[in-house]
């Protein structure tokens, strides 16, 4: 008579040493899915990787954990730990940041189109807002609210996909001449800002 072994464990979460290789395949099946215009679950993401359902779930345990993969993938260095808390930080990483999303192109415009992408987006929106009031506090500190949250979310916009989009979408221009254009218009609002300007209350 066969042995039938029982799993006691979640088979969902199941133990076992992190795999760079699986990592890379999973992230690569939410790029496509996400280029494709797709609704991801873990039931796609397994296929499209040809790993198992339960080895997704092993690195993102639920939907949300999907979503904010993906947008590490998309948008490296805005994403969770990544976020700027500098200013400094933020205009560094301007040029990878705006390169990578050209890299990835096809998922970017879908991300920046779409209800699920937006989903996804929204997913770190209070580590977002946080850390761009973190890494703009001094240079806001003068402006009574609401003016300082509007400049903080002026500045953020300009280092965003959404400006990447429409500068490409609109203009034709790259990556490289994108993160100069934010630059220097992230630079100019700084200059008003040090000046003791800023948007209206």
């Amino acid at each position: 008579m066969a042995i039938r072994k029982f799993l006691l464990e979640d088979p969902a979460k199941p133990e076992g040493p992190d795999n760079e290789a699986s990592r890379k395949r999973i992230e690569d099946a939410l790029l496509e899915l996400m280029a494709e215009g797709e609704r991801l679950n873990h039931d796609l993401v397994a296929k499209r990787a040809g790993l198992s359902r339960r080895t997704v779930y092993r690195y993102h345990p639920d939907r949300d954990a999907l979503l904010r993969a993906l947008w590490s993938r998309l948008s490296p260095g805005a994403a969770g730990d990544k976020l700027p808390r500098s200013l400094t930080t933020m205009l560094d990483r301007q040029p990878a940041l705006f390169d990578g999303f050209d890299k990835n192109a096809t998922a970017m415009t879908v991300t920046m189109a779409s209800a699920e992408g937006r989903k996804m987006r929204n997913a770190i929106t209070a580590e977002r807002t946080a850390a761009y009031r973190e890494a703009l506090a001094e240079e806001t500190a003068h402006l009574p609210e609401p003016s300082r949250t509007h400049a903080i979310a002026a500045i953020q916009l300009l280092n965003s996909g959404l400006a990447w989009r429409e500068m490409r979408d609109q203009w034709s221009m790259d990556g490289q001449s994108i993160a100069a254009t934010c630059r220097w218009a992230i630079e100019t609002l700084l200059k008003d800002l040090e000046q003791g300007g800023g948007p209206p209350a």
